[in-house]
């Protein structure tokens, strides 16, 4: 098993960090305190830290003609998984920078996709390989 991440990130609000966070992708809650709150965000140690604003929005980069945004951070689910959450993500009417829809079809690296942004402009990612060993091919 792969050694878990951390990634800090900026919210500007922790009660809306918590409905994302916490219940519409469904990430358990750790410690927190009154500036941040620690998220176990599938396996991986996320901390949503309280600022007054956000730095800039991100940037886009063209990949398998989509405009996919830069910063962005995300995971790698189970396919089930990640069609579970993208039922949940459209009956939440959520607004997708990038429909769910599989990339790179009959390619080397082939995979399911799906882009959004938090409440605070944090771009997500998140993807799944009907072949997982298809995560690195090139």
């Amino acid at each position: 098993m792969p050694q878990p991440f951390h990634l800090a990130i900026p919210v500007t609000n922790l009660n809306d960090a918590n409905a994302f966070y916490g219940e519409l992708l469904g990430c358990e809650k750790g410690r927190s305190d009154t500036q941040w709150i620690d998220w176990n965000f599938f396996g991986h140690q996320l901390v949503t830290h309280c600022v007054n604003e956000m730095p800039s929005p991100p940037a886009y980069n063209g990949v398998d003609d989509h405009a996919v945004p830069v910063p962005h951070f995300g995971v790698v689910l189970k396919m089930e998984d990640w069609n579970a959450l993208a039922e949940k993500a459209k009956a939440a009417n959520i607004d997708f920078i990038i429909s769910p829809y599989v990339r790179f079809k009959g390619q080397p690296g082939e995979q399911a996709t799906m882009f959004f942004k938090d409440p605070f402009g944090n771009a997500l990612e998140f993807k799944a390989f009907a072949d997982i060993n298809q995560l690195f091919a090139s």
